[in-house]
């Protein structure tokens, strides 16, 4: 056994000698650091790569008709060398796989603190986030906790020892009642932009904000539009005037009490992104309201002077708060709409919620295209829904085009 753990000590993967270890070495001098004995039946395993979930998911309806769960799971490597994440299990109650990642798809999702690009390598002593989306079967209960099999290949333990697989990160799931809205737009041809769940410029938009880790924009939809020609602009690209969505009417999704407003910052020229955007100014033009329940919605980058509520007003549903622009951080004209646990923009849980009534028309052939299409002002590759499907209470998933009633 000593010389076991010596040489997990030796190579960097742990830090310490167990104290059992150390108590049968200078007995008397660590007496207060004893680990109790294990219960019969119980094993020890060396787990070098620590799992966590911090934030439970809540499960929601998509526009596919679909229960989802999207979260992360914190990995962090407590050894001094690589670790290769090879597969991920996530598992239901019983057991039962709900989903597995193979080493491929980590690669594509794993994303170390700090940095927006993914990477197939944990280092040693660093910690990344694994952005996990589960899709439940059709008709499949939504499970009451979640836990994790992961099989990993650690450099740094001993020859024989570095393939391991390790069962962790249990989490509950958040079974919180999911908000239910009203559309934020009127009209048709709205393309939900880097919507859920897998668009990267949202969903792993992990923050450090007083003190921890944040996303609240996890849910966050970029809501733009297409012209009647299938433009998202047509003139001159560096011009507000020349995009379709451009001061349209952005409205109340609820009943609700406004907790704050912003108004009176520039529009920003379009097809550039801004530079040295201070942290309070990152939203434009913004307005918050309050849910109730520990709800909050956040409407950002609005057009200068449009603002028609004050903090302390009571809004209906449908009521007109503003008009689209393109202030703050931002690169075209388009409302940017996220529901958060708290009144702050960025310290707060995104929070998903759903859409009471709203009508998916088509989807985009993917982020790239659109992407193509924002930039260069060209036609947007779009594949029809022969049947437009009319939804209820869910939530417009990425890519898809929406439209929204009178």
């Amino acid at each position: 056994m000593w010389r076991k753990l010596w040489g997990w000590y030796k190579r960097g993967i742990m830090t310490i000698v167990p104290a059992r270890i150390l108590a049968f070495i200078v007995p008397g001098l660590i007496a207060p650091l004893l680990l109790p004995q294990t219960q019969a039946g119980e094993t020890e395993a060396i787990t070098p790569v620590l799992l966590e979930v911090r934030d439970a998911p809540v499960p929601f309806a998509g526009s596919d008709s679909r229960t989802h769960l999207v979260y992360e799971l914190r990995m962090t490597n407590f050894s001094s060398g690589n670790a290769a994440i090879e597969q991920v299990e996530v598992m239901a109650d019983a057991g039962a796989v709900l989903k597995t990642m193979d080493k491929g798809e980590i690669a594509g999702r794993l994303q170390m603190v700090g940095q927006r690009t993914a990477t197939d390598m944990l280092p040693g002593s660093a910690e990344a986030s694994l952005f996990i989306h589960v899709v439940l079967a059709d008709g499949a209960a939504v499970p009451t906790k979640l836990t994790h099999r992961v099989r990993v290949r650690v450099e740094a333990a001993p020859p024989g020892k570095q393939e391991l697989t390790e069962t962790g990160g249990e989490t509950a799931v958040n079974r919180q009642a999911v908000a239910v809205v009203g559309p934020p737009l009127r009209g048709a041809r709205y393309v939900a932009a880097d919507s859920c769940c897998d668009a990267s410029r949202h969903t792993r938009a992990a923050l450090p904000v007083n003190g921890r880790v944040w996303i609240a924009q996890r849910y966050a939809v970029d809501w733009e539009q297409l012209g009647e020609d299938g433009r998202i602009y047509h003139g001159p690209q560096a011009d507000v005037k020349s995009y379709a969505i451009y001061r349209k009417e952005v409205l109340a999704v609820a009943d609700a009490k406004v907790e704050s407003t912003i108004d009176g910052m520039p529009n920003q020229t379009p097809g550039k992104m801004p530079v040295n955007i201070a942290i309070e100014e990152a939203d434009g033009n913004s307005v918050i309201l309050d849910l109730g329940g520990g709800k909050y919605a956040l409407y950002a980058h609005l057009d200068p002077g449009s603002v028609r509520v004050h903090k302390g007003d009571t809004v209906k549903r449908g009521q007109v708060i503003g008009l689209v622009g393109n202030t703050g951080n931002s690169l075209v004209p388009h409302l940017h709409f996220h529901v958060m646990s708290q009144p702050l923009a960025l310290a707060s849980n995104g929070l998903p919620y759903e859409i009471d009534d709203f009508l998916v028309t088509a989807r985009t052939v993917g982020t790239a295209a659109f992407d193509e299409a924002e930039e260069k002002g060209t036609l947007l590759a779009t594949t029809p829904i022969s049947l437009p499907r009319h939804a209820k209470n869910e939530m417009p998933l990425d890519q898809m085009i929406i439209s929204f009633g009178p």
